[in-house]
């Protein structure tokens, strides 16, 4: 086994597909490829693949992943057709809409590299305007003083690994002292609520595998994992953002369709009212490279 290697737990059935972080002695630390599952495991436990395998519930995820993303699309195109509509049609006799749109800006901090390259090719496909950053959790608070008065994001992200610590006697799941970066996911969002306070005004989405959901909430998160201690899928808040960016500013984030179209569903994701993020513009901005313009400034 090396570093880097594709494996699966034989104990847990193969069924989640992890890479090799690093190894130590006779074990070694995993990263799920799309769970944010950090784990460790006896290297004689561990099989080599050579592709990600297709297991029930990592099919089950691609599947709902697709069927996210197509949610999302579906909901561009129906408020495009609106925004055509309430400003009288297209430009100029033009197939072009009469309109232009500033869809919130997001700012994504990760603690994985992977997931952030994933997350952000997530947010182009969309067209959601993004930055992200690989931060270690523990380094996450830090970072925001620099990044949140340099960006200036309408929705902050902040998201890598987390769990409930195995080796601890007492599993009491209230307290942030049982979980392994609860408290560096609490530490940043405070530090962006010091920031802006107003929840309208400023999004956060927080959280990774069986975070402390509640107390993410009580710190000041928007959208937090997880309600149920359960894993979530590498790409859920990557959805619930994008979802924010384009609710227009008028309305509210539906609450049932963001949980429902999540991959991880009610049980990894869950939040509170929170407005949108997006803004429609007029008129339909114009290519300068075409407009004659007769120069007018001495």
């Amino acid at each position: 086994m090396e570093l880097g290697d594709l494996v699966v737990r034989q104990s847990y059935g193969g069924d989640i597909a992890f890479r090799i972080e690093e190894i130590q002695q006779d074990s070694a630390i995993l990263k799920g490829t799309d769970f944010r599952l950090l784990a460790d495991s006896p290297l004689r436990d561990l099989l080599k693949v050579p592709s990600s395998p297709v297991s029930e519930k990592t099919q089950k995820a691609q599947v709902k992943a697709s069927e996210s993303l197509s949610s999302l699309q579906r909901h561009r195109e129906e408020q495009s057709a609106r925004n055509q509509a309430q400003t009288g049609g297209e430009w100029g006799g033009t197939k072009e809409p009469a309109f232009f749109e500033v869809p919130g800006k997001v700012l994504h901090l990760d603690g994985d590299p992977n997931y952030l390259k994933k997350s952000l090719q997530a947010y182009e496909q969309l067209r959601v305007p993004a930055e992200g950053h690989y931060v270690r959790e523990s380094g996450m608070a830090d970072a925001l003083y620099r990044l949140l008065p340099k960006v200036q994001p309408d929705i902050l992200v902040i998201t890598g690994h987390d769990g409930v610590l195995k080796y601890r006697r007492n599993h009491d799941l209230y307290s942030l002292n049982s979980y392994k970066n609860s408290q560096n996911f609490v530490n940043a969002i405070q530090v962006a609520r010091q920031y802006e306070r107003n929840l309208d005004a400023l999004t956060i989405v927080a959280g990774a595998c069986q975070s402390h959901f509640e107390a993410l909430l009580q710190s000041g998160a928007n959208f937090a994992s997880s309600p149920a201690r359960i894993l979530i899928h590498a790409l859920d808040p990557v959805y619930v953002a994008a979802k924010a960016s384009f609710t227009s500013i008028r309305e509210f984030v539906n609450m049932n369709e963001v949980l429902r179209n999540t991959i991880s569903g009610t049980e990894g994701v869950g939040g509170i009212e929170s407005r949108g993020s997006y803004r429609m513009g007029l008129p339909r901005l114009y290519d300068l490279s075409t407009l004659n313009v007769t120069p007018a400034a001495i």
